[in-house]
């Protein structure tokens, strides 16, 4: 609890991570406020019934609160948008009337902040992907500043997670999504960082993971944790294996 974890990708596309978080908090008894700017809910539904879980009972239960950043960012655009008293759309930066992320924040706390009815184990924030609002205009001071309430709200006060996925390329020219994503690496308590194969495609080795616990954090003088493996991606789950030890190529 209390743990803010990184997911980055490079060269390749680590949305696998996210369908396993989603997945793996909402079996675990977790209220999740999934923030998802990338996909439609459909496209995450059917994903989470092959590893087991339907995203809509967990949203008539109340378990999950889910963001459809694509249908949002239409109907600002288009002027769609039913806006109720006193609840501004949580994307409402979009069209104009303001630069901050206020509204997402206060989409989030809401969401997350528990009930006296409430019987979730602990709050969770997923968010797929946070290169998505550099897109749509935010400006990388906001994002950075969205996620520190954020942690400060849901990992401090309230005890719970967060998970974030962002898109990187090193020799990308996009120097705002970098400049954010090596600010959250400096704060991650876990980086998952699944980057492509340096050799190019393997129909048999999809990528390769590295996986870095962040002991500095803690202060202790002992240098960060890193362990890197390879995986393959199939139907309903992942294979990982040591670097060059694929049963395709023993």
């Amino acid at each position: 609890q209390g743990k803010f974890t990184l997911l980055r990708d490079t060269r390749t596309d680590g949305s696998f991570l996210v369908h396993h978080f989603l997945s793996f908090y909402l079996r675990a008894g977790c209220k999740v406020c999934f923030v998802a700017l990338l996909q439609s809910f459909s496209h995450y539904n059917i994903v989470a019934q092959k590893l087991g879980v339907s995203l809509t009972a967990a949203k008539e239960r109340g378990q999950l609160v889910f963001l459809e950043g694509l249908r949002s960012c239409l109907d600002l655009l288009f002027g769609e948008e039913e806006e109720q008293p006193g609840q501004p759309s949580p994307l409402q930066f979009i069209s104009g009337s303001t630069s901050d992320l206020r509204a997402l924040f206060d989409f989030v706390r809401t969401s997350l902040t528990p009930s006296s009815s409430d019987s979730w184990k602990g709050p969770v924030l997923l968010v797929d992907d946070l290169s998505v609002l550099l897109g749509l205009g935010a400006t990388p001071v906001a994002v950075l500043d969205f996620i520190h309430y954020c942690r400060v709200t849901v990992c401090s006060q309230l005890q719970g997670n967060i998970v974030v996925l962002v898109h990187s390329n090193e020799d990308s020219e996009d120097e705002e999504n970098e400049l954010v994503v090596n600010s959250l690496c400096h704060h991650s308590d876990l980086i998952l960082w699944a980057e492509g194969l340096a050799t190019g495609f393997c129909k048999d080795v999809h990528g390769q993971i590295k996986i870095i616990k962040r002991v500095s954090l803690e202060l202790t003088g002992e240098q960060d944790q890193v362990q890197i493996y390879q995986y393959k991606i199939q139907d309903k789950n992942v294979t990982f294996f040591a670097r060059g030890l694929s049963a395709a190529v023993l």
